[in-house]
């Protein structure tokens, strides 16, 4: 599945989402769907939970 297409599916939802549940649904499915792609990221490997933390505190790393 390309970008595009992850990008429209994802835009999709959240409209539906603001239509269905209003402002604060779609703010909760936001925050959900920003955690599981995270934690995909994590599982799969590509994303350092060390450096976010570290970027989190204000500690860059290069």
């Amino acid at each position: 599945m390309s970008a595009t297409v992850s990008g429209a599916a994802i835009g999709a939802v959240l409209a539906l989402t603001l239509l269905v549940f209003g402002f604060w649904g779609l703010l909760l499915v936001a925050v959900a769907t920003v955690i599981g792609a995270m934690l995909g990221r994590i599982v799969e490997g590509r994303l350092d939970l060390a450096g976010v933390m570290d970027a989190l505190r204000g500690q860059r790393s290069s």
